[in-house]
């Protein structure tokens, strides 16, 4: 799959999650994201830790079993559930999936090591402000 393509499945994920809002006229009653955004924070938070450690699972489950299709395909399966619960998240805070793209291009190129230590630094420093 290309990155075009990726970049709009996820655009159309997020305007699909967008019209399930309550205040787009997203029913609870027929639909599973209107019912975890009506429910409010907690519940699509709580969704993605679930899914956060199911992935975890998934990818511990090919470290003892192998790279099997099979297993490989749970991995997958596992991280497009913890995908789209953050996507139902960055509708929540009125973000976007372009908002999640933009930081991954922007830290492109830049060592992880260096990022975090840059954060690091950029949390002390507000903290002593």
């Amino acid at each position: 799959m290309n990155t075009m393509n990726s970049n709009e499945t996820l655009e159309r994920l997020a305007r699909i999650i967008e019209t399930r809002k309550p205040g787009q006229g997203g029913d609870p009653s027929t639909s599973y994201v209107a019912r975890l955004l009506h429910k409010g924070p907690d519940a699509f938070l709580k969704k993605i830790g679930e899914e956060a450690t199911e992935t975890v699972m998934a990818a511990k489950d090919i470290d003892h079993g192998g790279a099997t299709p099979e297993l490989q395909g749970k991995l997958v399966g596992e991280v497009a559930d913890l995908w789209f619960h953050s996507l139902i998240a960055l509708a929540h805070y009125n973000l976007r999936p372009a908002d999640v793209l933009a930081e991954l291009e922007r830290r492109e190129g830049t060592s992880g090591i260096e990022e975090k230590a840059l954060r690091k630094a950029q949390h002390r420093e507000a903290t002593n402000d």
